[in-house]
């Protein structure tokens, strides 16, 4: 059983300042979980495969495919600065690497 002495020394290890109030209720709210965690400990796992989660998630996300955006002059506009080159108009941003312009 977690006693609140235990409490006090965790809370002070993780710089927290408990009033005496949250000293009790912590005490209580940690014991109850670690005697979950023991009632856990007596349970049969050695069938058990490990896993990383408790069900199997596969990705749901859309695949990643190139497209023309419809209305290209609404992103320019939203843009600090412009460039228009022979290739057509870009986005203009400070140069962060290497030298020459």
């Amino acid at each position: 059983m977690l006693d609140r002495e235990q409490v006090q020394k965790v809370a002070h290890l993780a710089r927290l300042d408990l009033t005496p109030e949250e000293e009790e209720r912590f005490t209580i709210q940690l014991g109850s979980i670690l005697e979950y965690f023991e009632q856990l400990s007596e349970l049969d796992t050695d069938a058990v495969t490990p896993t990383a989660r408790a069900i199997d998630v596969s990705n749901v996300v859309r695949p990643d495919r190139l497209e023309p955006y419809a209305n290209r002059d609404l992103i320019l506009q939203s843009a600090p600065e412009q460039e228009e080159t022979a290739q057509g108009e870009f986005f203009k941003v400070p140069q962060i690497m290497g030298g020459g312009d």
